[in-house]
C-alpha cells in the first residue's frame, strides 16, 4: 500500500479549496482517503493564518509510516520545517523564438536605438 499525503479538491467552480489528506495513490483524488490531516483555501491572502491548517502531531506521524508528500503539499511542510523544500524544475526553452528570430529582434532593436539617437544629435 503506497500511501501519498496529496490535496483533495473541494468548493464551488472558480471558488476552490483543498483538504490535505492521506490516500493510497491510487484512489482518486477526490475519493476515498484514510484520514484527512489538514485544509488549504487558496482565495485567502497568503499571510492569513487559516490559509493552511494542518495537524502536524499527525502529519509526522504520516511520514514516519512512510506517506510522500506530493510537490504543493510539501511545500507546505517545508514552511513548517517538517520536510526539506521541494526541487524547483526548470522551465523549458521551448516557449523561446529560435536562434534566428533572436538575432533579427537583436537588430531590429539596435537599429530602433540608433534611429532614437539620430534626431537627438540633429
Amino acid at each position: 500500500m503506497s500511501l501519498k499525503i496529496r490535496l483533495a479538491r473541494g468548493g464551488a467552480k472558480k471558488r476552490p479549496f483543498y483538504r490535505i489528506v492521506v490516500a493510497e495513490s491510487r484512489f482518486a483524488r477526490d475519493g476515498r482517503f484514510v484520514e484527512r490531516i489538514g485544509s488549504y483555501n487558496p482565495m485567502l491572502a497568503k499571510e492569513d493564518p487559516n490559509r493552511v491548517v494542518l495537524e502536524i502531531e499527525r502529519a509526522k506521524h504520516w511520514l514516519s509510516k512512510g506517506a510522500l508528500p506530493t510537490e504543493r503539499v510539501q511545500g507546505f511542510f517545508a514552511k513548517l520545517g517538517l520536510t526539506e523544500a521541494p526541487k524547483k524544475h526548470e522551465q523549458s526553452k521551448q516557449h523561446l523564438p529560435k536562434a534566428k528570430a533572436q538575432e533579427r529582434a537583436k537588430a531590429n532593436a539596435e537599429a530602433a536605438a540608433k534611429a532614437a539617437e539620430a534626431p537627438a544629435e540633429a
